[in-house]
């Protein structure tokens, strides 16, 4: 049995904690240090049994991981990632892959010349519901998609906004939140070609986006919408619904992805398939409902278990450096399209 694989976390605040917790459950990998010029990071580290290091490229000289988890802010993902890719080192950067398509694109090449992966922190991707949705639309069950509805409604408590920067450009729930959503619709139902969008900071009045309202044209032609508002009393949030964060009071009867086809339709998370008994029976037929199985599992847990094999080379990762900028290409067309009041293409990221 092989030993262990020695990965390093870059980054001590709230999601490199979790990382932490969920890597105890991972047999197959183990923490080697942590890197963070934070105040509370070094006594973190000595918590974990591993050394500490202000900054991470001393790090990857003193320790030489096997690989690597960025999560230190957004700013520093690419940056971060590239000495670990330059280093040879395997990364698990955290989402988003980057602040500027610009950088991801320089990381994406960096990652094809030298042959190192680099896997995008997008776990809901790994959550089992997601899975188990992802093969029933591929396995033809709901025929043609034609039209998809998503929903980001939820309402943030004022203290959230204690923190001063989540009022400031840049840190509104388009590119903190929906990012997520954008990126399920983006696995699930293909890429975009177009988007239309508006935004309003109406509630709070803070420099950033407290809704939204966005249109989707998919490449294979089915059409969604994408409706969003961190001010909002309402239940419908993958946060609220799906039950993957014990932090959220969970609403299990309610959707927050409504898929349409041709032959049938499908909630998310609920995974209730929606069709008729014969193909094209039409409205006054009743429709047959039915429960796909529900696997579990936590996402975060199975990402690292694949991040594990993608380090040691017998996976490749489920969604690379490329991948996530395509995601935030798509962010970034959004808020083109709400500043410009005109429908938006997403940057190619190749």
């Amino acid at each position: 049995m092989s030993s262990p694989l020695r990965i390093a976390l870059v980054g001590a605040g709230i999601m490199g904690r979790q990382h932490y917790q969920h890597l105890q459950h991972v047999p197959g990998a183990q923490l080697c240090a942590v890197a963070d010029p934070g105040p509370q990071a070094e006594a973190f580290a000595a918590e974990c049994a591993v050394p500490w290091f202000a900054d991470h490229r001393v790090m990857l000289d003193k320790v030489q991981p096997q690989a690597v988890i960025v999560a230190n802010p957004n700013n520093q993902h690419v940056l971060t990632a590239l000495d670990c890719v330059q280093a040879g080192v395997p990364v698990l950067v955290e989402k988003p892959v980057g602040v500027h398509l610009d950088e991801v694109r320089t990381l994406v090449e960096a990652s094809r010349r030298t042959g190192v992966p680099v896997l995008v922190g997008h776990h809901r991707r790994h959550n089992p519901l997601i899975a188990k949705a992802h093969q029933v639309i591929g396995d033809g069950a709901l025929g043609r998609l034609i039209n998809v509805t998503a929903m980001w409604q939820l309402q943030k408590p004022d203290s959230y906004f204690d923190t001063a920067w989540r009022r400031e450009p840049g840190a509104g729930f388009l590119l903190t939140n929906l990012i997520h959503d954008l990126d399920l619709l983006r696995y699930l139902c293909g890429e975009v070609v177009q988007v239309q969008a508006f935004t309003r900071n109406d509630v709070r009045g803070f420099a950033n986006e407290d809704s939204a309202a966005v249109l989707l044209q998919f490449e294979n032609g089915a059409l969604g919408s994408l409706t969003g508002s961190d001010a909002v009393a309402a239940p419908w949030s993958w946060e609220l619904d799906s039950g993957e964060s014990p932090v959220y009071p969970r609403q299990p009867d309610q959707p927050c992805y409504l898929l349409a086809g041709t032959r049938g339709s499908l909630s998310i998370p609920q995974l209730k398939h929606w069709h008729y008994a014969q193909a094209g029976a039409g409205w006054h037929t009743p429709l047959l409902q039915s429960q796909e199985s529900i696997p579990v599992g936590e996402a975060l847990t199975l990402q690292l278990q694949h991040f594990v094999r993608v380090a040691r080379g017998e996976q490749a990762p489920l969604t690379d450096a490329a991948d996530g900028g395509r995601t935030l290409a798509l962010v970034d067309a959004i808020r083109r399209a709400a500043a410009s009041g005109r429908a938006c293409a997403p940057e190619l990221i190749a």
